[in-house]
């Protein structure tokens, strides 16, 4: 069934007045955000994002409510039916943008595409126009596209789910009827139907007070809530949108920093590509190591490596004077602690060696940071909502968890990083780890269940992409 049918049923009905993700807005107040200049290219590039300086570093406040939607189609496969399905959904993407401008305090909406949907309803069209990933066919010596299935890493246990969803729907606001009235226009399209509901927040005590992980864990009721640090933006304490963590604006583009031209005719410039992944964190375990122990393995050992105050969350993930933290560093930390610490294990491959002008014309200077994330906590077991209860697992008792958003120019990009921090390095360096190991940055207190790969097109082609082509 679709929302509206499961809203409108006795289960959906009962999820819905239980719903603890109607309190974030009882718990935090939607911070100021400034308008959006116009509709950007891009679809994954969110406008009127705020910055505040906590710490004495810069951050990025993100979107209080995110809500991912997987979908499964059920369009028919010849070219009138998909340009008829394409339509409805551009149709009603377009109502929704006349009501809500491009930012948190209005409506991000990002619609993704999964392999599935490619081979099954545009394969040969797929074939001629993904785009080609440059780096990873050079390293590899066979053509590799800037999408591609998802893997399990080292560290991910062998239930970890490799999906199949045709298309996902990332919706990031402030305001939770926003999302609300997205979801069920999108999900009651008739050429689709979900597979899953993801829900979540982010948030921290920027503004004074306690930020919302801890408020909506210790409502929940999940083991751990109270050791949550009060102003933490998320579960684990430490700030994450720290700005220079995060790519700048196009640095995801699939053709940004040339690893690839975006495909025949430049049809899917200004896309990108996004992995999704549920984790479970195991917050009893993170908060019995010490705080000296978790600067360790959320940025890099030794603690005393740190000069920083006890109890600080917003630590610059770089030393200003040092720039990025390379593959010789990692191994010294190894060999040296039998141990690395995670925003360590990934600056070898989500940072720039060297400046780069980019293909927007744009200089990136050396240490810039590649990713954009808009990853969020979640209360889900290990989702809102799901259409298979039994394969996903789904429990009806809170979790503490994260639904893992990011976008990289190609899906290769996002695997380098991750199997990074199992201690892989680029170069062909290998941190022998045990997966899940204490040392191992903090896949010791991390559980995957779910992951897949997605390519997110550009916005004039975020509708069926290639459907014009069949």
């Amino acid at each position: 069934m679709n929302r509206r049918e499961f809203l409108s049923s006795a289960a959906g009905a009962a999820l819905a007045a239980t719903d603890i993700y109607a309190l974030v807005d009882k718990f935090a107040e939607a911070p100021v955000r400034a308008a959006a200049s116009s509709l950007p290219i891009e679809q994954h590039v969110l406008q009127g994002v705020r910055v505040v300086v906590d710490d004495g570093v810069e951050v990025l406040v993100p979107p209080l409510h995110h809500e991912v939607i997987t979908l499964a189609l059920e369009a028919g496969t010849s070219r009138g039916e998909l340009l008829a399905a394409r339509a409805a959904l551009e149709e009603a993407l377009v109502e929704l943008e006349r009501q809500y401008e491009p930012t948190p305090a209005g409506l991000g909406i990002t619609v993704a595409w999964g392999l599935p949907y490619f081979r099954s309803y545009v394969p040969a069209a797929a074939a001629r126009y993904l785009p080609v990933d440059r780096r990873a066919s050079r390293a590899r010596r066979v053509r590799v596209p800037v999408l591609l299935s998802a893997v399990r890493f080292a560290s991910d246990p062998k239930e970890t789910i490799l999906e199949r969803n045709n298309a996902a729907v990332l919706l990031r606001s402030d305001r939770l009827e926003a999302i609300e009235e997205a979801a069920t226009l999108l999900t009651g399209l008739a050429f689709w139907r979900p597979t899953s509901i993801r829900r979540g927040f982010a948030g921290g005590g920027f503004d004074g007070g306690v930020g919302l992980p801890k408020k909506m864990a210790l409502e929940a009721g999940v083991p751990g809530a109270e050791l949550i640090s009060d102003r933490a933006e998320l579960f684990l304490g430490f700030t994450s949108t720290q700005k220079n963590g995060l790519g700048p604006e196009r640095i995801a583009n699939i053709e940004t920093l040339g690893y690839s031209d975006g495909g025949p005719d430049g049809y899917f410039r200004g896309g990108t590509t996004m992995h999704l992944s549920h984790l479970f964190e195991d917050l009893e375990a993170w908060y019995r190591k010490s705080y000296g122990e978790r600067v360790a393995r959320a940025f890099q050992p030794p603690v005393g490596l740190i000069d920083v105050p006890h109890g600080t969350l917003t630590i610059p993930s770089t030393d200003p004077d040092t720039g990025p933290i390379d593959i010789r560093g990692n191994a010294h930390d190894y060999h040296a602690y039998r141990a690395i610490g995670h925003s360590a294990s990934l600056q070898p491959t989500t940072r720039l060696k060297r400046d780069v002008r980019g293909a927007d014309g744009g200089l990136y200077k050396r240490g810039t940071a590649i990713p954009q994330r808009a990853d969020f906590n979640t209360l889900d077991n290990p989702f809102f909502w799901s259409a298979d209860t039994a394969r996903d697992r789904l429990s009806p008792n809170p979790a503490a968890g994260l639904h893992f958003v990011v976008f990289h120019p190609t899906s290769d990009d996002f695997h380098r990083s991750r199997r990074a921090m199992d201690g892989v390095m680029p170069d062909g360096t290998t941190l022998p780890f045990q997966p899940r190991a204490r040392g191992q940055g903090l896949n010791s207190v991390l559980r995957t269940t779910h992951r897949q790969n997605f390519l997110v097109p550009p916005r004039r082609h975020r509708s069926f992409p290639l459907a014009e082509l069949v």
